[in-house]
């Protein structure tokens, strides 16, 4: 089987970043498929130095060949990046087409690939919403004739896959609010490769800790006269939560956070990108810490969508328990052991008390649960089937 995996490896050259979208590609060649990964936002890149967006992509060719070359063989051979003006590095734009023309699925993951005419060619287009609440905001504002010109685009490109896949594995319940647009959604998870996240007990460790975004620069999301925002406004709910519990919180936060806002309310604060620069700097943060808390985003909470960080997925396979911000995921995935949600303060302290209780045993338990709800394998298994491919 030929697979195309679209991705922002390169757009956003971050560890965390790279992690998410090359699980795809390890977890089908180990499901023994072919893989190309293709980049093509059609936009600038992001360059973590420059803080901001360049038309450069030199700086990020060199980092996604490297980047490929911890994931696979193949992987260092079957790629491609379009840059902003149209150029192709690695394979050229005719080995890209005739790949795709023979592809049986291209799974664009975040919808971040321009789904070109030469791209479609594979028999399954298959659309992963990771965004959920920001893709139907898209949606909704077109049927309401309330579109920018860019969203209008944006929703024109998600329609014109076949299948629609996204985290949001509440939607269509009772208490979700994210309408389904008139797709057929299927909910989906993120794959972890567990042989690149093996169990790691650091009794020791002192830090719960998390890696974040304070807020991305994007339009807040609004469905049905609700506005949605970002992690800023959830988190904010939870400031004082240092001075109610003895466990050493620790962000690494990006953007523009109120760091010293944050400090003196006993957080433990450091930079993003100081613990993200590569895949093996972010895998030994993650693996190094005690255990995550964190909040989700506005939008994934409010909805009830029940999103689940891809993030949290890693700590939960490295063994670290994860104590995260409920947005409908304990309906889905079990809680209580390793795994925690939390609405309110007081949950949050109940569960980071309960991890100290018996931390080798929410530590197993965490393992447990990723081989049991987040393997590779399994997850990718179900997204051929559920696309027709198997």
């Amino acid at each position: 089987m030929k697979v195309v995996v679209g991705g922002l490896v390169a757009t956003y050259p971050l560890g965390g970043v790279a992690w998410d979208y090359l699980a795809y590609v390890k977890g089908f060649e180990a499901l023994g498929c072919e893989v190309l990964y293709l980049e093509d936002t059609g936009q600038w890149l992001y360059h973590p130095r420059a803080g901001t967006f360049v038309p450069d992509p030199s700086f990020h060719v060199r980092y996604l060949k490297r980047t490929l070359q911890q994931v696979s063989e193949h992987a260092a051979k079957r790629w491609a990046l379009r840059g902003p003006d149209g150029s192709y590095y690695g394979w050229t734009a005719a080995q890209v087409e005739h790949f795709c023309r023979q592809a049986d699925l291209f799974l664009n993951v975040s919808g971040s690939c321009w789904l070109r005419d030469q791209y479609r060619g594979a028999r399954c287009l298959a659309y992963l919403d990771s965004d959920p609440g920001y893709t139907q905001a898209k949606l909704w504002a077109v049927e309401q004739g309330t579109a920018t010109e860019d969203e209008c685009f944006s929703a024109g490109l998600i329609r014109a896959h076949t299948h629609f896949f996204t985290l949001a594995e509440n939607i269509g319940a009772d208490d979700c609010l994210l309408p389904s647009c008139g797709l057929e959604w299927k909910p989906t998870r993120q794959p972890i490769v567990l042989s690149d996240w093996p169990f790691t007990f650091t009794p020791r460790a002192r830090r719960f800790t998390t890696v974040m975004s304070w807020k991305i620069d994007v339009r807040p999301p609004q469905i049905a006269g609700v506005q949605y925002g970002d992690k800023d406004i959830e988190f904010l709910k939870f400031l004082d939560l240092p001075q109610h519990t003895p466990a050493w919180l620790q962000v690494a936060v990006s953007g523009k956070a109120p760091r010293d806002e944050l400090r003196q309310h006993g957080w433990h604060v450091i930079d993003g990108y100081t613990c993200s620069r590569t895949m093996g700097i972010y895998r030994r943060y993650l693996q190094h810490s005690r255990g995550e808390w964190s909040v989700a985003k506005n939008a994934y909470v409010a909805t009830r969508s029940g999103w689940f960080a891809t993030r949290s997925a890693a700590y939960l396979a490295s063994g670290k328990p994860v104590v995260l911000q409920d947005t409908g995921f304990s309906r889905i995935l079990p809680t209580g052991e390793g795994l925690f949600a939390f609405r309110t303060r007081e949950e949050a302290i109940a569960a980071l008390e309960r991890i100290e209780s018996n931390y080798r045993c929410h530590c197993e338990a965490a393992r447990d649960l990723a081989e049991t709800h987040f393997g590779a394998e399994q997850v990718l298994v179900r997204l051929l089937q559920d696309s027709g491919l198997a």
